[in-house]
């Protein structure tokens, strides 16, 4: 009896010394590519837990990271072993295996509506939580624009000042001012004590605005400088305190339709002329010139964006003693995102296709991404810059890889086009508002419909998911704003 027992443990530590010897040989990278250290044999059985710890060990991390890892765009949820019979991967060539930095934090799905708050007399045509998630601007029809107490869900004023309707609201990165643009191409400056305009409206732009972007905190604390966008074909840059317009950004053909100040410190235009422009902000003057769609372009988005947006407000509800401080802050969260690498762009087009850009390395693009039917809406990279997702006129949302610019995946299952998007902060939610009258939270890992927010009585125009992630505004046709939770 004691002769098998030993028999048997004997044959298991030789299937054991096997299985440890059935290795392969890998190399970890980053997601720019960038190797870590030198290729490494791991054990089939290998799983992310104990890459994980490789990983945190290499970089020699004091505080434990979590990653997910990934071998040609796809996710490793099981040990190399399975991976690779699965996949059929020959296990002579070198295994790049890709590391992506994870969100210490969750955000919770947000699965239902919390609060149904009437009040706007027309459609609502934007929704922006301000930079700490505590405040809520929405601009309608009506002409007004409305901030909202998120503790009560109620409304806190109604803003009036507008001729014509408010297409576009946007806070400042330092949460302490906004600014909305009408159809009549005005430009208000709100007191967020009071909900009154601070002076009269701005005006120099001959058509409507289409859109509004802040100067980064991290470049300038306190906020006061912003842009401005029209279907005239010039872009504004303003003071808001003196709220006078300091340069005029001429030199497209056709309306702009959306603008981006990006974090290092240039100005991007996308225009129905076909292209995009860059700018630098001292003298307005024009430094690069990016072409290549051919039809109008609808959408830029920063892969820095959600930094950019929240400057330096995270998850933590920190408060802040001075500008200064703030500055310091945004900074380095900043350049804690973006890493070594360059800003990157993303461009939607009415052609159906997306462009990938590096604007401060090339005038050309990095990628063209192909798939969608119809026009693209919106696009918007997830905070850690890990992903882009594009909505489209074909009823689609589909999901790119943020560096390479790859197809990843498509989400189906609004029923009308797809008008706008945004991310939770945790960058593994992804919500859309659709035509159909429907929101829909799609999950990143599992590629598939996480939860569907019918309510509204018709079509949603606008989205947001609050930086600090707790919960979702979104409003459109039937004139009403709902708050989602988890």
């Amino acid at each position: 009896m004691a002769e098998t027992m030993e028999v048997e443990v004997e044959v298991e530590a030789v299937a054991a010394e096997r299985e440890a010897t059935n290795s392969v040989i890998c190399q970890l990278a980053d997601p720019e590519g960038n190797p870590l250290g030198a290729a490494l044999y791991l054990p089939e059985n290998a799983s992310p837990k104990e890459l994980n710890q490789v990983v945190n060990k290499l970089l020699s991390n004091e505080e434990k990271l979590p990653y997910a890892f990934y071998i040609s765009d796809e996710e490793l949820v099981v040990q190399l072993g399975s991976y690779l019979e699965k996949n059929k991967v020959s296990v002579e060539k070198v295994l790049t295996i890709v590391y992506q930095p994870q969100a210490v934090f969750r955000i919770r799905p947000v699965t239902r509506c919390s609060a149904t708050i009437a009040g706007h007399t027309e459609a609502v045509l934007s929704v922006a939580f301000s930079p700490d998630g505590r405040q809520l601007a929405s601009g309608s029809g009506d002409t007004t624009v409305r901030l909202w107490d998120l503790n009560t869900q109620t409304p806190l004023f109604t803003c009036q000042g507008h001729r014509n309707w408010v297409l576009s609201v946007a806070w400042s990165p330092d949460g302490k001012h906004l600014v909305s643009g009408s159809k009549a191409g005005e430009l208000i400056c709100w007191d967020l004590q009071t909900g009154k305009p601070l002076g009269n409206p701005l005006t120099g732009h001959k058509k409507w605005i289409t859109g509004i972007s802040w100067e980064p905190v991290h470049l300038s604390a306190p906020c006061r400088r912003f842009v401005s966008a029209s279907k005239d074909g010039d872009a504004r840059i303003w003071d808001v305190i003196t709220r006078k317009c300091l340069i005029c950004l001429t030199g497209h053909t056709l309306a702009i339709t959306c603008v981006k100040w990006g974090g290092d410190g240039v100005i991007y235009t996308g225009s129905q002329d076909c292209t995009i422009k860059v700018w630098e902000t001292t003298q307005g003057k024009l430094i690069r010139e990016l072409k290549g769609h051919g039809h109008w372009v609808n959408s830029l988005a920063l892969s820095t964006e959600y930094v950019l947006r929240s400057g330096a407000f995270d998850h933590t509800n920190k408060h802040f003693a001075s500008p200064e401080e703030m500055k310091k802050v945004a900074l380095e969260r900043y350049n804690k995102m973006r890493g070594n690498a360059p800003e990157r762009l993303v461009s939607g087009s009415d052609d159906f296709t997306m462009f990938l850009w590096e604007p401060a390395v090339s005038k050309h693009p990095k990628t063209r991404m192909t798939g969608h039917q119809q026009l693209v809406n919106h696009v918007y990279f997830s905070p850690d810059g890990q992903w882009i997702a594009s909505a489209s006129f074909d009823k689609s949302v589909k999901l790119w890889n943020g560096t390479t610019g790859k197809f990843v995946a498509a989400f189906r299952g609004h029923v009308g086009p797809v008008y706008q998007i945004s991310w939770s902060a945790d960058s593994r939610l992804l919500l859309s508002g659709s035509k159909d009258s429907t929101l829909k939270v799609w999950d990143i890992r599992t590629k598939k419909l996480k939860q569907d927010l019918p309510g509204h009585a018709d079509e949603v125009f606008a989205v947001d998911w609050s930086p600090d992630g707790e919960k979702v505004a979104s409003g459109g046709k039937d004139r009403v704003l709902k708050l989602w939770m988890g």
